[in-house]
């Protein structure tokens, strides 16, 4: 009886295997959500609640987007309004609901040799011009490095100074290179917060709180008639905790150092 006992084991073992493999989503997603720690306390919320596993792809906003093109993930999560609606134009991706925003930030040496702290955005990046500063952009096609770019154009400001150069890295690692050349940079303030309160970098917060720095970011799903392989049940259940009660609260709670880094898309009761 032991070795039948065995074998039928087995073979439940081995019957119940490929069931669990389906449950696992992949989440495409931008590199804050991962550097600020977000996704380290909604997913596992999530997993815990749903029995689901993520894997999630931190990538910046154009790659995110791109691997959904290609069919390799069945959630995105970004913050570039007019790439998610072209995306979604495109018929790439579907049910498109907003999970949080924050604010980029310009950041630099604590003692801001070209005198922005406190300024307009537009006029602290023609003073950052005007004295070539050293500023290190993400350059990466991402979220904050379209955002960048829309900063810029805004204030009429050509980036051709030899101190301004394009990094290629994701935010975390754009932090910690900007600190160490001691150069200005943008960032949003969620892996800011985050780095700063670990004592990773000594970066200061020069230019925040204006209405043209805020950070929406959004999550969708990739449209399964574009990819039939993405597991629609699962994903929409992702999508249900991200932006229903518990992941609006987990988000509104998320802190480092006792300040907020995110900010629901729906206000949530204390």
């Amino acid at each position: 009886m032991r070795p039948r006992l065995i074998v039928l084991l087995l073979a439940a073992s081995w019957l119940a295997a490929p069931a669990l493999a389906a449950e696992r989503l992949v989440l495409a997603t931008t590199t804050s959500t991962a550097n600020s720690g977000l996704l380290d306390v909604l997913i596992p919320a999530f997993s815990k609640a749903s029995g689901v596993t993520v894997h999630y792809m931190p990538v910046g906003t154009g790659k995110a987007l791109a691997i959904a093109r290609a069919c390799d993930a069945d959630v995105v999560l970004v913050h570039a309004p007019d790439r998610e609606k072209r995306f979604v134009a495109q018929g790439f991706g579907v049910d498109r609901r907003p999970l949080a925003h924050n604010y980029f930030v310009l950041l630099g040496p604590p003692s801001d040799p070209a005198k922005i702290k406190g300024l307009a955005v537009a006029e602290a990046l023609r003073r950052l011009a005007q004295a070539k500063a050293p500023f290190l952009s993400r350059g990466d096609n991402s979220g904050t490095y379209i955002k960048e770019r829309a900063l810029w154009k805004a204030a009429g400001v050509k980036t051709d100074w030899p101190g301004y150069k394009e990094g290629g890295r994701g935010m975390g690692a754009i932090l910690t290179m900007a600190d160490e050349l001691k150069a200005y940079t943008l960032s949003d303030i969620g892996t800011y917060r985050k780095y700063k309160s670990v004592g990773k970098i000594g970066l200061a917060e020069l230019v925040s709180n204006q209405d043209l720095l805020k950070n929406p970011y959004s999550v969708m799903m990739v449209n399964p008639a574009r990819c039939p392989k993405v597991k629609i049940k699962q994903a929409r259940a992702l999508l249900d905790f991200l932006t229903g009660p518990q992941g609006q609260r987990i988000i509104a709670d998320f802190r480092a150092g006792g300040q907020p880094l995110f900010w629901p898309a729906t206000p949530t009761k204390p």
